[in-house]
């Protein structure tokens, strides 16, 4: 048989159609003619050229020990944002032993097919199974690379002998070169290959380093719980780092993939239920040569969701933070420092600090435990990620509904002791309504009662009663709407949130609530978190630079308010007294603490116009500290002597004043006393809704009015 060059065919195709166009042959089976000739020559063509490109790279196959061992790619750089200080390098020093196929656990190989490529050992190369799968689902999120269908044997080709770029040609080179590997070598030879150079995120490669590395261990003594964690790691292994964030995601991983192995056959009940129940016990990570790791660790997360895992392991990138190297070795030195004292005087395990410029939004320093190599007490744990809630630290968000709808700074609330539960007796001597319900009584953190108060002692005093007598008149869904729009995660349905949402109801990320304080700092304006100032690739192109976009949240005139209440001295003075740590002499600073139920949370906030900090205390547990532990106390000490190293050689900066106000109709003689000489509710004199309209004319409509007059005239003597 005379072979055709691919130009010859391509020729007889043309003249076979020009021939039918000329005899006019335009018939439904002379076209069904025409497709299936052009269909079968093209099949030619492509088994032509795919045998060419199997002849042309068979040569390139090197022997086994050199694909392990081969590499040509760079490390990523994640630097300061002088760029001068190098935080990690990742895939810099690499941590790679090579071990004999013999010396890895079974229950490791038998986790890692399950996890990445169960039809491996009946396979040659390709699994067309999984390529037609991933072409369906390219398809349908419109990404020709979105999933890409890899045995493990194309996985050990892109490690191994190609670059990571996602393109056809690069694809195309895979299939190739794995069904080369698969012809050269046996299966146990390419599994061993494999698990001897997959990357296990940071600068780990192949098994017997990421068993040492993450269990402290030989390769050979993986217990079945520990391999099927290190295979659930190989999807993504910064993101589902045992060290990171994402635990229990991994976890769950681990458990569906033990699951799996149940489900196959390759492992029994009792294996499978020994495997679930094991604890995860990880190795140590001293010596892990990360600096700020908690900072390092988000930021490596961010650029493996945006960019990939291959070009973060491999790709020579350069990543501009907004760290700034001399505060964050500031902050890890404070919080060592108290943390040992906190522990011992108030039997609070952890603390952690966020510090940004509120200007532009960008983290200054981040310690998310007191210390990250400490595994046994979680110290990887990062709380400023995490959600915990903010006691009192959150009044701040519902008093800038308030102002906004009309209170001011002078209006005066009782403090007083109150049910808030209209269908609970007003005098707080019940537990429970008539329908099962919790009555609400909530006390001061001293457990005493002040009477009339201003809305300015109320916050600046963080007196709980007042508050929630002013989330009540803002609006619990108006202040979730303001929180939410200043960045404020919440965790958990925010349609069960009552009352107690003022005095830290409801779970939060301490980073997103220092945020929203710097929107007050910021005169209302909102800039987003960011860690990053400039991505470069290997040749110094821009990948991606930091660009504010400034948006207003709050009034410029409530920001203004609430910054002069903060930073009152006086006004703290009913709790805190007039020296507590919350005061810097020489500077005008505004802050605010948060205690949570039980003395489970101690939060500390602060900030100037140029700088936002936010302390927290307590253990990852949620287990309590003592009585003692308050934000003021345990966290106070931590964010002022923070507050006083970073601003010391910086100018000296002052909130804007608010405009003054004239006396509102709410405040009269400062204790509503009305015409009848008696004193009364505020919801007397206001809609709750109108506050700035007409005194209502039957103020008993509302519903929380009998139990807040009734409060009142008690305290009276009436």
């Amino acid at each position: 048989m005379r072979l055709i060059s691919p130009v010859g065919l391509i020729g007889k195709l043309v003249a076979e159609y020009q021939d039918m166009k000329r005899k006019k042959r335009y018939g439904s089976g002379s076209t069904l003619k025409l497709l299936t000739v052009l269909a079968l020559w093209l099949v030619v063509l492509g088994i032509i050229g795919f045998l060419a490109a199997f002849a042309y790279f068979a040569p390139q196959i090197p022997d086994p020990e050199s694909i392990i061992t081969r590499r040509v790619n760079e490390a990523t750089k994640i630097l300061d944002r002088e760029g001068e200080t190098v935080l990690f390098s990742v895939h810099g020093n690499e941590r790679r032993t090579i071990v004999p196929f013999e010396e890895i656990s079974d229950n490791l190989k038998k986790a890692v097919i399950a996890a990445e490529d169960s039809n491996f050992y009946s396979h040659k190369g390709l699994d067309s199974k999984g390529i037609i799968r991933a072409i369906f689902i390219n398809i349908k999120t419109r990404d020709p690379f979105s999933h890409g269908g890899s045995t493990i044997t194309q996985q050990l080709v892109k490690n191994s002998l190609l670059g990571v770029q996602k393109t056809f040609s690069r694809k195309f080179k895979e299939a190739i070169l794995a069904l080369q590997i698969e012809q050269k070598f046996e299966k146990d030879q390419i599994l061993w290959m494999y698990l001897n150079q997959v990357p296990f995120g940071s600068n780990i490669f192949g098994v017997e380093e990421a068993s040492q590395g993450y269990f402290g261990k030989p390769a050979s003594q993986l217990s079945l719980n520990e391999s099927a964690i290190l295979a659930s790691m190989l999807k993504a292994p910064s993101y589902y780092s045992p060290y990171g964030s994402h635990k229990e995601e991994l976890l769950a991983r681990k458990n569906a993939l033990l699951k799996k192995l149940f489900d196959s056959k390759l492992i029994n009940q009792n294996e499978y239920d020994s495997a679930l129940n094991e604890e995860m016990k990880l190795a140590s990570l001293s010596g892990s040569g990360i600096l700020a790791p908690h900072f390092v660790m988000m930021v490596r997360e961010y650029l493996v969701e945006k960019y990939g895992e291959d070009l973060i392991q491999n790709g020579g990138l350069k990543i501009y933070t907004t760290l700034d190297w001399e505060m964050q070795q500031k902050a890890e030195e404070i919080i060592s420092k108290y943390a040992d004292r906190n522990e011992e005087l108030f039997k609070a395990g952890n603390a952690a600090l966020v510090a940004l410029n509120p200007k532009n939004g960008e983290i200054l320093a981040l310690v998310g435990s007191r210390d990250y190599d400490d595994i046994e007490k979680e110290g990887n744990f990062n709380v400023i990620t995490a959600f915990r809630q903010p006691g009192s630290a959150f009044k701040p968000l519902v008093y800038s509904v308030a102002l906004d709808k009309g209170l001011t700074d002078k209006t005066v609330l009782f403090d007083v002791k109150t049910e808030f539960n209209p269908f609970c007796a007003p005098d707080a001597s019940q537990e429970k309504d008539q329908y099962g319900l919790e009555c609400y009584h909530p006390q001061n953190s001293d457990e005493k009662f002040r009477g009339p108060v201003t809305l300015r002692q109320a916050l600046g005093s963080s007196l709980n009663v007042p508050s929630v007598k002013v989330l009540y008149l803002a609006g619990i869904q108006e202040s979730i709407k303001r929180a939410e729009e200043m960045g404020i995660r919440f965790l958990g349905d925010t349609d069960n949130f009552g009352l107690s949402l003022v005095l830290g109801g409801g779970d939060v990320r301490p980073l997103d609530l220092v945020s929203a304080y710097g929107i007050f700092a910021n005169d209302g304006i909102y800039n987003e978190v960011s860690f990053i100032l400039k991505v470069e690739d290997s040749g110094g192109n821009v990948l991606e630079e930091f660009e504010s976009e400034p948006q207003r949240k709050v009034s410029q005139e409530t920001a203004r308010m609430l910054n002069d209440i903060l930073s009152d001295n006086s006004a703290r003075a009913l709790l805190f007294g007039l020296a507590s740590p919350l005061n810097i002499s020489d500077r005008q600073v505004a802050a605010k603490t948060g205690t949570t139920q039980k003395f489970r949370d101690a939060w500390t906030i602060g900030y100037t116009p140029s700088l936002a900090v936010g302390v927290w205390v307590g253990n990852n547990d949620n287990t309590e500290m003592t009585r003692e532990g308050g934000g003021v106390s345990a966290g106070g000490p931590i964010w002022r002597e923070f507050m006083t190293e970073a601003l010391k050689d910086e100018p000296v900066e002052e909130f804007p004043k608010p405009a003054p106000l004239f006396v509102d109709k709410i405040m009269l003689n400062g204790n509503y006393a009305a015409e009848d000489g008696q004193s009364h509710t505020i919801l007397h004199y206001i809609e709750k809704n109108n506050p700035g309209g007409e005194a209502p004319s039957n103020p008993a409509n509302d519903p929380q009015y009998n139990n807040w007059e009734w409060s009142v005239r008690n305290w009276s003597g009436l």
